[in-house]
C-alpha cells in the first residue's frame, strides 16, 4: 500500500522519486495523482515529504490542481525560452538546466533519485543524461523491475479494491452483452450472421464489445482477446479481424477493461464454444476448469505466488500435458504462468512466473489473477478461464465478480 512507500525508500537507500509523463494512463504518475487530464507532468517525492507536482504549462494548472499536491508551473517559474537562448536552442540542455532548478528548488542535489513513469524513453534518457554532469551528486536509479511503487502497489486498500470490483461488475456485464449477442445470432451453415445478412466477424465482435464498454464509462486501451480456432491455441493472439464467427470452435475470450483515462483495471476469461463442443475441445475444458477450480481452492495466505505455478504444472503434468516447467520454449500444452498481480498495470505483482521475486507473495490487499489455459494450435483449439481475486484482510480469498463457467453457448437458431 502507499503507506509502505516510505519504509521501501529507505530499505533501498533511496532518497527521492521521480514519475514522469501525463496523468493518464501512466500507472506509476496515477498512482499518486489520479487520473487527470495533464498531457506532460514532473512528480517528484522526496523520504518523508509529500510528493509535488511539476506541469510544464499553465494551460494544464486546472487539471493539475484537480491532483490535491503541490503543483507549480515550471514555464511560468523557469520560462523554457529563456533556457533555449542559454543554451543556443538545444532542447535537450535547456530542458536538463531547467530541471536543474527544479531540483534546487526542492532541496535535493545529492542522493539517490528513483525514475519511472512513462514517456518518450529516448527524451528521458537524453535529459538524465544532460542532467548528470549539472547534478554529480544525484545518482539516477532505474529497476529492471520490481520498482518502489510496484511494490507497495502490491497491496490495495479497501477502497481500490472495492474500485477493481466496480471495473468487475461491468466486465461481466460486458461479458454477458457478447454472450446474448452471439447466441441471438442467425446461422449460415456453420457462420454465424450479422443482421444484415453479412457473416459475423472478430473484428464486428469486437466493436460491439468496445461500444458497451465506452457506454458503461470504461476504457480497453489494451485490446480484447477474442480468438478462435487456432487462433485461440496462441495464448496472446487477439484475433484475426476478418475471420468468421462460426458454431463448434473454441473461442478464448479474455477482456481486460480500466477505468477511464488509465485508472485500475480488471482481467477475467472465459472459453466458448457456439452451439456445441466437439469431444476434443469438451476434454481441454473440463481439464482446464479443474486445474482452475484446485488452484483456488488451494491457496494459501503467506504463499509464494510461484508455488500455484508449480501446482499448475504438475497438475496438467498428471493429465498428460506437456507445461513450461520442462521447457520455457514449449509452444502447446500449458506454456504461460498461473496468474499476476492486478491493478493500474493490467499486469502487476504479485508475479508467478521467471520473473517472480522473494516478496511476490500472497498476503492480505493482493488483487491478483488465476488463468490456467492449454493450447493445441496444431489442433485448431486452446481453453483459458481466468478469475481476479483478492486476499481480504481477513485472510480469505475472492473472486471478485462470479461469472458462469459454462463452455457451450446455446444458440437460439438452432
Amino acid at each position: 500500500m502507499k503507506s509502505d512507500l516510505e519504509q521501501l525508500m529507505r530499505e533501498n537507500d533511496i532518497d527521492a522519486l521521480w514519475v514522469t509523463g501525463a496523468l493518464q494512463n501512466n500507472p506509476d504518475m496515477v498512482y499518486f495523482t489520479g487520473v487527470h487530464h495533464v498531457s506532460i507532468a514532473d512528480l517528484i517525492k522526496l523520504r518523508e515529504k509529500p510528493p509535488v507536482l511539476f506541469l510544464t504549462t499553465s494551460m494544464e494548472r486546472e487539471e493539475g490542481e484537480k491532483s490535491c499536491l503541490e503543483t507549480h508551473i515550471l514555464d511560468k517559474k523557469w520560462p523554457l525560452n529563456q533556457f533555449l537562448e542559454d543554451h543556443q536552442n538545444d532542447l535537450a540542455k535547456a530542458l536538463a538546466a531547467r530541471m536543474k532548478e527544479v531540483f534546487i528548488e526542492i532541496g535535493f542535489t545529492q542522493g539517490r533519485i528513483a525514475v519511472s513513469g512513462h514517456y518518450q524513453v529516448n527524451k528521458t534518457i537524453a535529459l538524465i543524461d544532460h542532467l548528470r554532469p549539472l547534478l554529480p551528486d544525484v545518482e539516477f536509479i532505474s529497476f529492471m523491475n520490481n520498482n518502489l511503487i510496484d511494490r507497495a502497489g502490491m497491496t490495495k486498500d479497501n477502497t481500490e479494491i472495492s474500485r477493481i470490483h466496480t471495473m468487475g461488475s461491468i466486465t461481466t456485464k460486458v461479458v454477458e452483452k457478447t454472450a446474448q449477442f452471439l447466441k441471438a445470432r442467425k446461422i449460415n451453415g456453420t457462420m454465424l450472421l450479422e443482421d444484415n445478412g453479412h457473416p459475423l466477424t472478430i473484428q464486428s465482435v469486437k466493436n460491439h464489445i468496445r461500444l458497451w464498454l465506452a457506454e458503461l464509462g470504461v476504457d480497453n486501451p489494451k485490446e480484447t482477446i477474442f480468438a478462435i480456432g487456432r487462433d485461440a491455441g496462441i495464448p496472446h493472439s487477439a484475433g484475426a479481424p476478418d475471420d468468421i464467427v462460426e458454431i463448434g470452435k473454441a473461442i478464448v475470450f479474455d477482456i481486460f477493461p480500466c477505468e477511464a483515462g488509465g485508472g485500475y483495471f480488471y482481467d477475467f476469461t472465459r472459453t466458448w464454444c457456439l452451439g456445441f463442443a466437439p469431444e476434443p475441445i469438451k476434454e481441454l475444458h473440463s481439464q482446464v476448469l479443474e486445474a482452475h477450480h484446485r488452484i483456488i481452492h488451494g491457496l494459501q495466505a503467506g504463499t509464494p505466488f510461484k508455488d500455484f505455478q508449480s501446482f499448475a504444472c504438475q497438475i496438467f503434468s498428471d493429465m498428460g500435458h506437456a507445461t513450461i516447467q520442462d521447457n520455457f520454449n514449449l509452444e502447446e500444452g500449458y506454456i504461460h504462468s498461473i496468474g499476476h498481480g492486478l491493478g493500474l498495470k493490467v499486469l502487476e505483482k504479485p508475479l508467478s512466473g521467471i520473473e517472480s521475486t522473494v516478496d511476490d507473495v500472497l498476503i492480505p490487499g493482493v488483487v491478483f489473477t488465476v488463468e490456467p489455459g492449454l493450447y493445441y494450435p496444431s489442433r485448431d483449439m486452446g481453453v483459458r478461464i481466468e478469475d481476479t481475486l483478492c486476499l481480504n484482510q481477513d485472510g480469505k480469498f475472492e473472486i471478485l465478480a462470479d461469472y458462469p463457467y459454462d463452455l457451450v453457448l446455446p444458440m437460439n437458431y438452432l
